[in-house]
């Protein structure tokens, strides 16, 4: 579908389409298991735990789909599916970007922090671990692809769009991210999950938490030049997540990498433009609504 060419939109109440009303939606899913594990003490590496994480990772996913099919019609639905699936509105550059972006600057934030006297970065548990057993790249490859593809479904595949309608490309992104990031919150206080491993109110912690919304700029960046991909996001927060299980780097290269993917947002709108992140002055968005 040409990137111009967008989905009609059916008749609801304009809190139906309210991306409030996504995000009430799609936290109540979520903290209502994540919660529930912190009542009941449940850790997300027992069987139980893991059901449960799993459970509120579909949140996103879940509000994303039912809010697609309330508030557009038959074509709006088909238009998001083929966001999903169509590889073509992936272009050879962008896939590279796809690939190799948070690893250059994985590697320069290393880099960085060897020339201040650090250790850099080793391999992650993941590498370290796969001679002695395969199957220990199982969890990283859990990480690099179910989270992300349930995330992105209805983060920057349903309610971007509906935040481009009434901010720029970079205020969406920036409401996104705090969204986004504030959502992992009740896993620093379930044990067992990558977060809980970091703390509540470290450093790491930190990092983290900051370092989410400067990430959602980036992939705002990809999504709308890539003709609304949500195939490219899921992708590219793949490989954001499948790098970190990779490479282990120390805390210091950690702060490195935040303040680059910081600068490099930076770099993205003073190049591309606040206002749609593609360096024109519209960004694909869905039309008016239909009216009868």
């Amino acid at each position: 579908m040409n990137e111009t060419s967008h989905p009609r939109i059916r008749k609801p109440t304009v809190s139906v389409a309210s991306p409030l009303l996504f995000f009430a939606v799609t936290f109540a899913i979520t903290w209502s298991f994540w919660l529930g594990a912190i009542v009941f003490g449940l850790r997300f590496d027992s069987a139980a735990g893991f059901v449960v994480l799993l459970a509120g990772l579909f949140g996103p996913g879940i509000a994303g789909i039912g809010f697609t099919y309330l508030v557009y019609d038959e074509r709006g639905r088909r238009d998001y599916w083929d966001r999903v699936r169509d590889v073509r509105r992936i272009g050879g550059p962008w896939a590279l970007v796809i690939l190799f972006l948070t690893l250059v600057l994985t590697v320069i934030a290393a880099g960085l922090d060897i020339l201040l006297g650090g250790a850099g970065a080793t391999w992650g548990d993941a590498v370290a671990g796969v001679a002695s057993s395969p199957l220990s790249i199982l969890p990283a490859m859990f990480f690099a692809t179910l989270p992300p593809l349930l995330e992105e479904l209805g983060w920057r595949g349903y309610v971007l769009d509906r935040l481009q309608l009434t901010w720029s490309a970079l205020g969406a992104s920036l409401l996104l991210g705090i969204v986004w990031s504030v959502w992992h919150l009740p896993l620093f206080f379930v044990e067992g999950s990558y977060q809980h491993g970091l703390g509540v109110g470290t450093a790491a912690f930190w990092l983290f938490t900051i370092g989410i919304v400067p990430l959602s700029v980036a992939f705002t960046w990809l999504y709308n030049n890539t003709s609304r991909s949500i195939l490219a996001v899921i992708l590219f927060h793949g490989m954001v997540n499948f790098t970190s299980e990779l490479v282990a780097v120390t805390q210091r290269a950690d702060a490195f990498t935040i303040l680059l993917w910081i600068a490099l947002a930076v770099a993205l709108t003073a190049v591309w433009g606040p206002k749609t992140l593609r360096g024109v002055d519209a960004v694909p968005r869905p039309p008016p609504r239909r009216t009868r």
